[in-house]
């Protein structure tokens, strides 16, 4: 049996979200029919305003409704420190933290030459512009995740960086707080011993 074409539309529509399948997609489609009409038209308009009213920070790359975004705009900021994460809702987990004041910069991806992403395709170039521009900046903290290519990504940036006297981090890896060291793996075990700090 086949669905009507609207129910088949809005089943391929949610198929297209990362990580949703058939059986969901058609969860989701139902649910969205037995949702109340205010509630439907409040869910596409506001689908409609986050595609046509956000756009990329010109300066770090963060989405934002003004350009420049909110943080790169706030001069209260430490100016001193960029933060560099892979995608823009990485800020967002940082912010949250609050401990961190400084500014950020978004790659929009990692290098990963498996899926042909090479440095041309991330928000590299206009890090680079910022640090020439900018002789406040004395530190990088490179905070892309612990995969190998989020390993490879931080060493690129490394050799980039470097040359040009400004300090390069990378935010520490290893045990996570409240875990146990006999279900750590060998990789995790490695870096939390080697970013170890004095008591």
């Amino acid at each position: 049996m086949q669905y009507p074409e609207p129910i088949a539309q809005l089943i391929d529509s949610y198929m297209k979200l990362p990580g949703i399948g058939q059986k969901t997609a058609t969860r989701l489609a139902f649910y969205t029919i037995d949702m109340d009409s205010d509630d439907v038209t409040r869910f596409a308009k506001s689908l409609i305003s986050a595609k046509r009213d956000l756009h990329f920070c010109s300066i770090c790359g963060n989405i934002t409704e003004n350009d420049p975004c909110d943080i790169c705009r706030d001069k209260t900021r430490d100016q001193s420190q960029i933060l560099v994460v892979e995608q823009a809702k990485d800020i967002m987990t940082m912010e949250k933290m609050k401990e961190y004041h400084g500014l950020y910069h978004v790659l929009n991806g990692v290098l990963s030459p498996i899926e042909g992403k090479g440095p041309e395709d991330l928000n590299m170039s206009s890090l680079l512009k910022r640090l020439q521009t900018n002789p406040d900046v004395k530190e990088v903290i490179v905070a892309t995740n612990a995969t190998p290519e989020g390993e490879a990504t931080a060493m690129y940036l490394s050799r980039l960086i470097k040359p040009a006297g400004i300090k390069v981090t990378r935010l520490a890896h290893g045990l996570s707080v409240g875990s146990d060291i006999e279900y750590a793996d060998e990789m995790t075990l490695y870096k939390a011993v080697e970013g170890r700090t004095e008591m």
